[in-house]
């Protein structure tokens, strides 16, 4: 098998497929959990702070230059990053959550009806014991 038939059945198995699908459709949730955080979240926690935008924290480690922009720690936009984490690893928990739900139902082994038979037996059985 040459090179290129190997890549081709390495590329279309269905767990490389998946797995692309899956970081597609991640990165587009992720610009919307983004958004979420910072046009629907962060508005009104700033509001209840006295109208802060977490954003805009900074600290300015070195001020600009003529010849060198300012060196300056963000940490605003780390918590916002911090947020979108959070909301992003709570809604896979919850996916997560209710697939294993949906999976624990299927696997739920159906009742066995017993035959007249057996059942007899089983008594039969107990009696002897006795």
């Amino acid at each position: 098998m040459n090179l290129i038939q190997e890549f081709k059945k390495f590329a279309m198995r269905g767990s490389v497929v998946d797995l692309a699908v899956g970081i597609i459709i991640g990165a587009a949730f992720s610009k919307i959990v983004t958004s979420f955080v910072n046009d629907v979240i962060m508005p009104p926690i700033g509001l209840l702070l006295g109208g802060v935008d977490f954003g805009s924290f900074a600290v300015t480690v070195k001020a600009a230059t003529v010849n060198a922009p300012a060196v300056v720690i963000r940490y605003g936009a780390f918590i916002n990053n911090i947020i979108d984490f959070l909301i992003v690893a709570f809604a896979i928990f919850m996916l997560i959550k209710a697939i294993n739900s949906l999976k624990n139902k299927e696997e739920e082994k159906p009742v066995i009806v017993q035959k007249e038979e057996v059942v007899l037996l089983a008594e039969i059985r107990d009696l002897l014991k006795k």
